[in-house]
């Protein structure tokens, strides 16, 4: 895996250590065969029904290091490294408030929108949202509004590292188990033929993150954790497990959304 794809103005010897180890599972990501059986309609629409809590879990993991790296109480106080500081604020800007149009959204509700053009069954993570507006932990309202199996188990994953990982693994896991693989992972995705049409917000979406991900956020992230990590083997070490958990986590998750395709033509013939 060639390191100049990142164009980042430092390197390290424990960000190089890390790519080493997790390299044998980033490849079974960005090879796994889910992006090229995205061969119809249904089956776009079963991968977005589970992959829309990646994007949502994937937010919530932002916003965890954010909270942890800059200070958002009330009294205001300096909190965190500063180019850490600037880091996470730059991509959350983005992520949270992104320009679309003359306006303003998030990718998580551009992605709610490009589920709703595809027909895909958005009444799970809807119901999700609203279970954990009424205060309803996470696990129990995965496990409440019907979510897919798939999506339960990975955005399970997910949110045990938000609650239980340190700051600098929480960085490792977004870093390279989002960032750093989704360059590699849309630019499959988003070669589905769609003759209909109904797929053009959802690649907008990915078109957009392709952009912003391999130009910006990922040389991004890496910066933030060689200051998160510095010269500690320990903290590159236990950054390495948790990024293996995380990659372990998709792959697990595309496989059980492949499998799942073998459903959806029957599905589509009893629609019609």
């Amino acid at each position: 895996m060639s390191t100049n794809r990142y164009h980042w103005d430092r390197s390290h010897p424990g960000l190089t250590s890390l790519q080493q180890a997790i390299d044998p599972l980033r490849r079974e990501v960005v090879g796994h065969s889910v992006y090229h059986r995205l061969t119809s309609i249904e089956r776009v629409r079963t991968f977005l029904d589970s992959h829309v809590f990646a994007v949502w879990d994937f937010m919530s993991l932002l916003k965890s290091l954010q909270r942890d790296l800059t200070c958002v109480e009330v009294p205001w106080v300096p909190k965190g490294p500063t180019a850490s500081r600037r880091l996470i604020n730059d991509i959350v800007l983005v992520e949270e408030s992104d320009e679309l149009g003359e306006g303003y959204t998030s990718h998580f509700e551009l992605y709610l929108e490009g589920m709703r053009q595809a027909g895909a069954d958005a009444r799970p993570v809807e119901a999700f949202l609203a279970l954990l507006g009424t205060g309803t932990a996470v696990p129990e309202a995965l496990k409440d509004a019907d979510v897919p199996q798939a999506a339960v188990d990975f955005t399970g994953t997910t949110w045990s590292i938000i609650e239980n990982a340190p700051v600098h693994c929480r960085a490792a896991a977004f870093a390279f188990g989002r960032e750093d693989l989704i360059p590699d992972m849309f630019t499959q995705v988003i070669a589905i033929d769609d003759p209909d049409g109904v797929l053009t917000v959802f690649k907008d979406y990915l078109a957009r993150h392709i952009e912003v991900d391999g130009e910006q956020h990922t040389p991004m992230a890496m910066q933030m954790l060689i200051d998160l990590c510095g010269d500690d083997q320990a903290k590159w070490d236990s950054c390495a497990e948790t990024v293996r958990t995380a990659l372990q986590a998709r792959v697990a998750l595309w496989t059980a959304i492949e499998r799942s395709f073998e459903t959806a033509p029957l599905q589509a013939a009893a629609q019609g």
